[in-house]
C-alpha cells in the first residue's frame, strides 16, 4: 500500500468541482496506469484502470468519484466582488469567512474570502437568521470589477474551499478539504496496487467517476461503458460520534469501514453484501453498517444500469461533511483498502452467479 498520508494529500489538494475535474483526472490517469493492463476513460471525464484476468469472463468495478463540492462564479459586481451558486450540497452555516479558491482558465489560483458582517452592526434579530447563499460574495481584494477582470476571473470559474491538509492531535486522524471523494479515487489507486503482481479470477475496473455530486451523472455514463457484473461504489459515510448526532447514528470513527444497507438512492444488494460481510469475518476486519433516508452514491446510478448491476457502498467514517474541512481515521481507510481488496480477491464467475442468484 502506498503511503496513505501522502497520497490522500496529494489527490485532495486539487481542485476539481462536478464539469472541473480535468486536474483530478490527469492525476488519477498516472497514479492509475502504472498497475493496468488498460485505461478506460469517457466522454464525460470519468477515468478507470483495468486489471484483466485469464480464467474468468466476470467484471467488478469499484468506482469512486473525482469531483469535490464548490461552486462557480455567476456575476462579477462594480465594487469587485464575485457572486456564486452552488456545485453540490451545501449548509449556509459552514460558509461564512471561509477562505475559498478561484481557479481561472489559465490555471491561476485566486484566493479569496465569503464575506460576513460585522456581530456589532447586527441586530439581535438578524443574529438569529441564517444568511442565505444567494446573498453571499467572495472578497478577493479587488478594488473594481476591471481589476477582478484583469485577474482572468470570468463567469463560470470554479470556486473551490481552501482548506490545508493537516494531521490532528492524534496521528491518526487527518483534516483536509475534498475527502469527499478522494478517499475513494486513493482507495482505487491502492487497490490496484495492491493486486498489481497476482492473477484474479475476475476482471478488475477501478477508478473513478465525474459529477457525483450533482446528481450522480458520470457513473451512469461509466457503468455503460464498462458492463461490470457487480459495482462497488467507494464513497466517504456519515460519522455520528460528534456532539449532537449520538441519536442520528451508530457509525464511529476507527472502528472500521461501513457497509450502507441503503441510502436515498439505492438498496445495497443483499446477495454482494452478505457475500461481504463473509470476507470482513474470515480476514478479521471489523465493519459497520449504516442505512440513511437522504443522500446517495454513485451506487444509486449504477445498479439501475443496463439489465441492472449489483451494487453495494463501502465507505469510511467521515466528520463535518460538505464544508471547507473533514476529518477521517487513516486506520478506517486502511482497512477500507484491505476490505475491498480481500472482496475482489475472493471473487470468480461462480461466486458472481452465487451472489446474483
Amino acid at each position: 500500500m502506498k503511503n496513505t498520508k501522502q497520497l490522500l494529500k496529494q489527490l485532495t489538494d486539487i481542485d476539481g468541482i462536478a464539469g472541473h475535474e480535468y486536474d483530478v483526472k490527469k492525476e488519477m490517469t498516472s497514479l492509475l496506469e502504472p498497475n493496468s493492463d488498460e485505461m478506460i476513460y469517457d466522454n464525460l471525464g470519468g477515468v478507470f484502470g483495468k486489471k484483466n484476468t485469464q480464467t474468468g469472463q466476470r467484471t467488478v468495478m469499484v468506482a469512486g468519484h473525482l469531483d469535490e463540492i464548490g461552486f462557480i462564479v455567476t456575476k462579477i459586481t462594480d465594487q469587485g466582488y464575485i457572486r456564486f451558486t452552488p456545485i453540490g450540497g451545501w449548509w449556509n452555516q459552514v460558509m461564512l469567512s471561509q477562505k475559498m479558491t478561484i481557479t481561472t482558465d489559465e490555471g491561476q489560483k485566486i484566493r479569496g474570502i465569503i464575506g460576513s458582517t460585522p456581530p456589532h452592526v447586527l441586530s439581535q434579530e438578524a443574529r438569529q437568521k441564517p444568511v442565505q447563499i444567494k446573498n453571499m460574495y467572495i472578497d478577493i481584494g479587488a478594488k473594481d470589477k476591471a481589476e477582478v477582470e484583469a485577474a482572468g476571473i470570468e463567469i463560470g470559474n470554479m470556486i473551490t474551499p481552501y482548506s490545508e491538509f493537516e494531521t490532528l492531535l492524534n496521528d491518526n486522524y487527518i483534516t483536509a478539504k475534498a475527502i469527499d471523494n478522494r478517499y475513494g479515487c486513493a482507495l482505487a489507486v491502492d487497490l490496484l496496487d495492491e493486486v498489481k503482481d497476482e492473477q484474479l479470477d475476475i476482471h478488475l475496473v477501478a477508478g473513478a467517476n465525474v459529477q457525483e455530486e450533482v446528481g450522480l451523472r458520470g457513473a451512469k455514463v461509466a457503468a455503460h461503458q464498462i458492463k461490470p457484473d457487480l459495482a462497488i461504489a467507494v464513497d466517504v459515510g456519515l460519522a455520528y460520534d460528534s456532539p449532537g448526532l449520538e441519536n442520528e447514528g451508530d457509525v464511529t470513527i476507527g472502528k472500521g469501514p461501513i457497509i450502507l444497507n441503503m441510502d436515498a438512492t439505492n438498496i445495497g444488494h443483499v446477495g454482494l453484501i452478505r457475500h461481504i460481510k463473509k470476507v470482513a469475518k474470515a480476514n478479521n476486519i471489523d465493519i459497520q453498517f449504516d442505512s440513511m433516508s437522504g443522500g446517495g452514491t454513485d451506487a444509486g446510478s449504477i445498479h439501475t444500469a443496463l439489465d441492472g448491476i449489483p451494487s453495494v457502498v463501502i465507505s469510511i467514517p467521515l466528520r463535518y461533511m460538505h464544508s471547507n474541512v473533514s476529518v477521517m481515521s487513516i486506520e478506517d481507510y486502511q482497512n477500507a483498502v484491505k476490505l475491498v481488496t480481500e472482496v475482489v480477491r475472493s471473487l470468480n464467475d461462480e461466486t458472481v452467479d452465487e451472489i446474483i442468484w
